[in-house]
């Protein structure tokens, strides 16, 4: 596999990239990412990528527009030194959230950086967790996409699972969040909310038992916050037990750490698609590895084997 295969990674998240060729045994490949004196990123690939599988690792967190540059740049130079096939990994695809017209005169900007990965080059996509799973339907090439339920369920297997109840952040996530009850075996529930604003959230009500329940809540990812600490504030009302969040991206923007800290939450639990600094460390916060679960679609993908198993 070491000769056929490559692996390279942009500058937002190396510690995945490091850990994933771990699991494949081979180096993360060489290339050089830097600035001009005129602030334009400059990209080198130097090692031969000649008739070769290749995979391009780059998480779109913050700054975001940097690692996008940085990841179209990196397809080009790689198709430029004619590479057979390339793979952009995207384990956090931020702009899944931008997949509708709900305002005028706005663009569905999923779409629109969907098509600019695929005209920089790349010939298949694989990422985690979209906001929206029809996003998958964006990128006119090849796209596999993987989920963290059971990485996020096992880790809540110690729990005492006849007392708990899944809850999902909305009514657009309820399958999402079943997904995880399914694998449990527990209830659902979900909460009835509104988004007035990028991160202004009103929580009105929950939808279905959780009084003296364990909460398990699931969403696909935390950025500041607010429509976590919402619908925390709502259940409060309802006279639950303790509550434990899982999500796939902790992107924790702002002072989403703090405000986590100084809530009821007892643990929340994210994964590695999102880098997570040292300031941001918390006991609150526990992360778990995708690391596994990418390098086996990889190894499926560069084989020809079916990725769609790693599900079942």
């Amino acid at each position: 596999m070491q000769d056929a295969i490559k692996v390279f990674s942009g500058n937002s998240n190396p510690g995945l990239a490091e850990a994933i060729c771990g699991e494949l045994s081979i180096p993360v490949g060489r290339a050089i990412i830097r600035r001009f004196s005129n602030d334009n990123i400059f990209v080198q690939i130097c090692e031969n990528v000649r008739e070769r599988d290749v995979f391009v690792l780059q998480s779109l967190c913050p700054p975001v527009s940097d690692h996008l540059l940085e990841l179209l740049i990196m397809i080009d130079a790689l198709r430029s030194a004619s590479a057979q096939r390339i793979t952009a990994v995207i384990p956090y695809y931020s702009y899944a959230r931008s997949d509708k017209k709900d305002k005028p005169r706005i663009s569905i900007t999923g779409r629109l950086i969907a098509d600019l990965i695929v005209t920089a080059g790349a010939n298949r996509i694989l990422t985690m967790t979209l906001h929206s799973e029809q996003v998958q339907g964006f990128f006119r090439c090849r796209a596999d996409h993987l989920s963290a339920t059971p990485i996020l369920c096992d880790h809540f297997q110690h729990l005492d699972l006849s007392k708990c109840v899944a809850l999902a952040a909305d009514a657009g996530s309820a399958r999402r969040a079943g997904a995880y009850a399914t694998r449990l075996n527990i209830p659902l529930a979900f909460v009835d909310k509104r988004r007035l604003g990028d991160n202004k959230v009103e929580a009105r009500a929950i939808v279905g038992d959780v009084k003296d329940k364990t909460i398990l809540y699931f969403d696909d990812e935390i950025a500041t916050g607010s429509s976590l600490l919402e619908t925390i504030s709502v259940l409060d009302r309802f006279g639950i037990g303790d509550i434990y969040v899982g999500v796939t991206h902790g992107v924790l923007t702002g002072d989403a750490v703090a405000q986590i800290e100084r809530s009821p939450i007892k643990q929340v639990v994210i994964t590695d698609t999102v880098p997570l600094p040292e300031e941001k460390l918390s006991p609150k916060i526990v992360q778990l590895s995708v690391a596994p679960l990418f390098a086996q679609a990889i190894r499926r993908i560069h084989t020809g084997e079916s990725v769609s198993e790693l599900f079942e």
